[in-house]
């Protein structure tokens, strides 16, 4: 992986948030990269649990300033980064007041879903990319992490489907078993669609549960990884007949080999 420049981009990542399967494989994969000679970032939500000052973050006020637009709304984009102690690895964290200030990650003290995950999903989508554009680093393949990171595919091949900088950039997605009960807002698809994404390509998400998030994402996608053992039937159907190169689950002991070897053969 010497040079290979890999974008990392999830919903959670240890140690800023706690540890599970998605917030595991978001730290473990980019280190291994990270250690085998590539170039990593990785992007991630500042949620309003993560202690600022124990991880050490900071804004970069050259980064920060623009206003993105969620659902002909103008919404501040803040960037703030931090380094992961001992790794050399940089994490930039996506921030907005009015929607990650909140003390939790997806749902409320109830467990209930937040009402806005569906605006807070677009907002994350765009703000990443358009810190990438600012950065002007130029990713070989992004590598998507958990459902609120899915809507990334979908934005990368339409909204920013002419940008000239990610013109041979591949877009790999891992998928989990770990998902949420119920829908996002019924009107996610009207607000994606807002952006000229045309409703033909998200239809799957007039019903924006969590399978069709991953459905769509995997559609938007050049390469796929099954990062769950306990995978759906459903989904793990719908992976094998989508056409696109997928990674079957591979246990942690193993996945260094299969997951460079991916990269390598089946992505690039």
């Amino acid at each position: 992986m010497e040079d290979k420049r890999i974008l990392y981009v999830s919903s959670e990542v240890v140690p800023y948030l706690a540890e599970n399967e998605v917030s595991i494989m978001s730290y473990d994969v980019p280190k291994m990269v990270n250690d085998l000679g590539g170039q990593i970032r990785i992007f991630m939500p500042r949620y309003g649990n993560i202690n600022e000052r124990r991880h050490q973050l900071h804004e970069v006020i050259r980064l920060s300033g623009m206003n993105l637009v969620v659902n002909d709304l103008d919404m501040p984009l803040i960037i703030k980064v931090a380094s992961i102690p001992k790794e050399r690895i940089q994490v930039y964290f996506i921030d907005n007041d009015e929607y990650f200030k909140r003390k939790a990650t997806f749902t409320d003290e109830e467990g209930k879903l937040y009402s806005d995950n569906d605006e807070r999903a677009i907002f994350f989508a765009k703000g990443v990319v358009e810190t990438v554009k600012k950065l002007n680093w130029v990713p070989d393949i992004i590598h998507v992490h958990g459902w609120l990171a899915s809507l990334l595919p979908i934005y990368m091949k339409h909204y920013y489907k002419d940008e000239a900088l990610f013109s041979d950039t591949k877009i790999v997605t891992s998928v989990y078993a770990q998902s949420f009960e119920g829908n996002l807002d019924m009107e996610l698809i009207n607000k994606i669609k807002f952006d000229g994404v045309p409703h033909e390509s998200i239809s799957v998400l007039e019903q924006p549960n969590y399978e069709n998030l991953i459905k769509a994402s995997v559609e938007h996608s050049d390469a796929v990884i099954v990062a769950s053992e306990n995978l759906s039937s459903s989904l793990t159907k719908f992976i094998e007949a989508s056409g696109k190169p997928f990674l079957p689950f591979i246990p942690k002991e193993d996945y260094p080999e299969h997951y460079t070897n991916f990269y390598k053969n089946k992505v690039l």
